[in-house]
């Protein structure tokens, strides 16, 4: 038996094929099994083979509420019998193929919760391509104070990590997505409820933010988005309008470090556009929540006029909805309940052509039906 076998008796070939097959979270178990073995999931062409062998899958990121807490609702300023706010998030991954859901290891802290509110971005970076989770700003678990915080989640070595503070004035209720390995902010209101045109880029790889030009227009509560290669920021409301969401957006192009403007009466004026989500793949197409329905477009960042169609009705117990992602293989997830504060359901549906829509139903087991406050897709 050589030294340098990643599996002694093994041929390499067939060795790589079994390290391939690792599970995501068993991955920081793998690196220090030997120096072989850590050299290989940290290199690039471990990722590729993955992705060749179809062995990546797509998953969501949840921010959710833990099942004890999961009554109170998002919302809900009830204290803990500390004396404190009473909920607590955590991360919980989502595989929408098979029904499977993973919570990752707390954060470090008194309280163990991700801030109330925040938002979080999933990444690539690094020689070795490795995948991380962003989570930015929100407030403190324990004051529901705004903060500037980030926590980087590593599925190499399987540990959150402090990144460096947001800078600028502490908001909350921003836009926020990862485009092209760094994650992009915009808009929300500062600490005196201000709406905001400030924008920043965080880079996880240097542990640095980068200032962006202003955003053409105020917008607190907006949308983040990437869509094909460029950071879409969708409605939000001005300062004096409070709540009265506006139906424009505008994107920033990284390439050139320009806003442009998207059509006006993007969305409805008046709409959330909280639920609006993109396909991953090529094609600029979008989906959201409309008056119980799920409506759908194509042409998100052309400056010619697009409509929303209608493709489906969305369950009774989901249309009060946490999230709407659509995953690579064109299915869109929903994930919501009957009520602020109920259990969460999760329902998929595939669009076909001459094939009417309908939704298949995954109840959430109980210990993951807490209230989803925000989520991504990545792919492990």
């Amino acid at each position: 038996m050589g030294y340098n076998e990643l599996i002694p008796g093994l041929p390499e070939e067939v060795a790589r094929e079994c390290l391939i097959r690792v599970g995501f979270d068993q991955l920081p178990t793998v690196r220090r099994i030997s120096r072989q073995w850590k050299a290989e999931v940290e290199s690039p062409a471990y990722n590729r083979l993955r992705k060749a062998e179809g062995l990546a899958r797509p998953a969501l990121a949840l921010v959710q509420a833990r099942r004890e807490l999961a009554e109170a609702g998002p919302a809900d300023k009830q204290s803990s019998a500390g004396g404190g706010p009473g909920n607590s998030y955590r991360m919980v991954l989502l595989d929408p193929a098979e029904g499977r859901w993973t919570p990752l290891p707390e954060v470090a802290g008194a309280s163990g919760s991700l801030p109330l509110f925040c938002q979080v971005a999933a990444v690539d970076g690094g020689v070795e391509g490795r995948k991380r989770l962003v989570v930015v700003g929100g407030w403190d678990p324990e004051t529901w104070a705004p903060t500037d915080s980030v926590l980087v989640y590593d599925f190499l070595t399987g540990a959150w990590r402090r990144g460096a503070a947001m800078p600028g004035p502490r908001r909350s209720f921003f836009a926020c997505a990862a485009v092209g390995g760094k994650v992009f902010v915009a808009g929300g209101h500062d600490e005196e409820k201000n709406a905001l045109r400030s924008a920043l880029a965080y880079d996880p790889d240097a542990d640095a933010w980068a200032a962006l030009p202003d955003m053409a227009e105020e917008r607190d509560e907006p949308r983040g988005l990437c869509v094909g290669g460029k950071f879409l920021v969708v409605g939000g409301y001005p300062t004096p309008a409070q709540g009265r969401f506006v139906g424009s957006a505008e994107w920033f192009d990284p390439a050139t470090s320009t806003w442009s403007a998207v059509q006006e009466g993007f969305v409805d004026d008046g709409a959330c556009p909280r639920t609006c989500s993109a396909a991953p793949e090529a094609g600029d197409r979008m989906y959201m929540l409309r008056d119980g329905h799920l409506v759908a477009r194509h042409g998100a960042i052309s400056s010619a006029p697009a409509a929303w169609r209608p493709v489906a009705p969305v369950p009774e117990d989901a249309r009060t909805a946490a999230v709407v992602s659509v995953i690579p293989d064109g299915r869109v997830v929903v994930i919501g309940s009957d009520c602020h504060g109920g259990d969460q359901t999760v329902y998929t549906l595939r669009e076909e052509a001459g094939k009417p829509a309908s939704w298949a139903r995954a109840p959430a087991p109980p210990e993951f039906s807490g209230h989803v406050q925000a989520a991504c897709l990545l792919e492990i």
